[in-house]
């Protein structure tokens, strides 16, 4: 059975269903049991959201049916052979093979599915997810029409000599795996990582090293949290059709706080575990209720404060 993380509440105000108490993320079924919802097109938008390709620490804990493997012991979690861990071959293949299906995916008036923005967790997992699945981005800070590349082989626009401008990779610290506890959910520094992937724009990252990362796991309702935020963030970005290649655990803290009142089917579909390189597309629309508030960069939770209470120290004035 799926879980939930937070629990829906309802409104006081509305008796509507909430995603979490207060978010202003609210839906309802409309009119009484009609069973359907009706949203201004202008304040809705296409998310793919895609789970990287299998890596390392999948095998890993396949072949040794635990996550035991993905600790770091007495050793640096950064000295494990799993840190930031990376695709396998067939990780590599279930990558390219999106991208064929992709490639004749029919989306609106094309035979194939393009994308105006491509946003990236900053792991090196699903960086080179995105790098099979999409290719070569757009060279941040490039117009598309100086960016133009073939459309994909063997699609009527290829036969016709139709050019299309490959999307912009933005890499954002929202959309990354829950942090702490296991080796592979830390990330390298940005500069070891953007010198693998030099046309990945970073630029709305704040920090070089990983702060986030430590012993102790991130909590279920930061992680929820941050996941609601970065629905707020796609929210506010111009594009209309926008792919994100992120992760399970993350995927699955967003995904529980929705679909309550789906049909059962259609529930288990969203909030189920994602596979390896699997396409979840949805639709985002949007109430209004946070259009235009400014969503600052993620970082890292506060630090829990000292206990220690020192007394204060009389100084006598010197005359």
């Amino acid at each position: 059975m799926a879980t939930s993380f937070l629990g829906l509440k309802k409104s006081s105000s509305s008796g509507a269903l909430n995603a979490m108490e207060g978010d202003g993320f609210e839906y309802s079924l409309g009119p009484p049991d009609s069973g359907f919802s009706i949203f201004l097109a202008d304040r809705t938008k296409k998310i793919h959201f895609i789970r990287h390709a299998e890596g390392y620490h999948n095998v890993a804990t396949k072949e040794t049916g635990s996550n035991d493997c993905l600790l770091r012991g007495d050793e640096p979690a950064a000295a494990h052979h799993l840190y930031d861990s990376r695709l396998t071959a067939k990780g590599i293949a279930q990558a390219e093979a999106l991208r064929s299906h992709l490639a004749s995916r029919p989306s609106g008036a094309r035979s194939f599915t393009a994308f105006d923005l491509v946003v990236v967790s900053p792991l090196t997992r699903t960086c080179e997810t995105a790098l099979h699945v999409f290719g070569q981005p757009r060279e941040p800070g490039k117009p598309a029409f100086l960016n133009q590349v073939d459309a994909p082989k063997h699609s009527p626009e290829y036969a016709a000599g139709v050019k299309v401008a490959p999307p912009r990779f933005l890499v954002r610290e929202e959309c990354r795996e829950r942090w702490g506890h296991y080796v592979c959910d830390g990330r390298r520094s940005i500069t070891d990582i953007a010198k693998e992937f030099p046309n990945f724009d970073f630029s709305e990252l704040v920090h070089d090293e990983d702060v986030f990362y430590s012993d102790e796991r991130e909590s279920d309702e930061h992680c929820c949290d941050r996941a609601v935020r970065f629905l707020q963030w796609l929210n506010s970005r111009p594009e209309k059709c926008i792919a994100v290649v992120t992760h399970s655990s993350f995927l699955r803290h967003l995904f529980g706080q929705f679909g309550e009142t789906l049909k059962a089917d259609d529930r288990d579909n969203l909030q189920r575990l994602a596979g390896n390189c699997e396409l979840r597309s949805v639709v985002l629309c949007s109430h209004g209720v946070k259009d235009g508030q400014k969503v600052d960069p993620l970082m890292p939770p506060p630090a829990n404060p000292s206990t220690v209470r020192m007394g204060s120290v009389y100084m006598k004035p010197i005359s």
